[in-house]
């Protein structure tokens, strides 16, 4: 089960942010999350990277380590001037701005409780009436359908368009990857 960790500090909710700056989802290159972490610490600049532990049992042995709960992602509040120093270390693949930061910053708060309170975490992509996915594992991989309960999302629903007709099957989450 995961357990909470100190996130990087501050707490997005913080209003130590300068007036100037926005916040960013940064999308890092692979493993290297932490590294990024280490460098907005470095900058003094607001950030936070959401940590859980996990485990995993090998043929002898038990190896315990701290993982990003969003692979490949550290959110940081950014001075406009100094967003090329996001950048210096060539850790990152790129900034993504945030259009509605009250919004985001709740949300924010709100994966900070939900790491607090020691509950497992699943991190899956989010499923809505029409998405169009594609099955990534199981006999079905690389078929594509489309979701079509989001009150049920493992339903998926794939496509015989010459019969005009779907084909619901019901799968795991874990095994959808969500279209663009």
């Amino acid at each position: 089960m995961p357990e909470l960790l100190a996130p990087s500090v501050p707490l997005p909710s913080t209003p130590a942010a300068p007036a100037n700056a926005v916040w960013l989802v940064c999308h890092t290159k692979p493993r290297c999350e932490k590294k990024f972490a280490a460098l907005m610490a470095a900058e003094r600049f607001e950030h936070y990277l959401p940590l859980v532990d996990s485990v995993r049992k090998y043929r002898q042995q038990t190896k315990r380590f701290t993982k990003p709960l969003f692979p490949g992602y550290v959110f940081a509040c950014v001075p406009n001037e100094k967003r090329a120093r996001i950048f210096q270390q060539d850790l990152l693949a790129r900034a993504i701005d945030v259009d509605d930061e009250r919004r985001f910053l709740r949300q924010l708060d709100d994966v900070r409780a939900i790491v607090a309170s020691g509950y497992e975490l699943t991190v899956l992509p989010l499923l809505t009436r029409g998405r169009r996915v594609k099955i990534v594992g199981g006999p079905l991989h690389g078929l594509e359908g489309f979701v079509d309960d989001p009150s049920n999302p493992r339903g998926v629903v794939l496509s015989v368009d010459v019969l005009q007709q779907g084909l619901l099957v019901k799968l795991p989450a874990e095994n959808l990857q969500v279209l663009p």
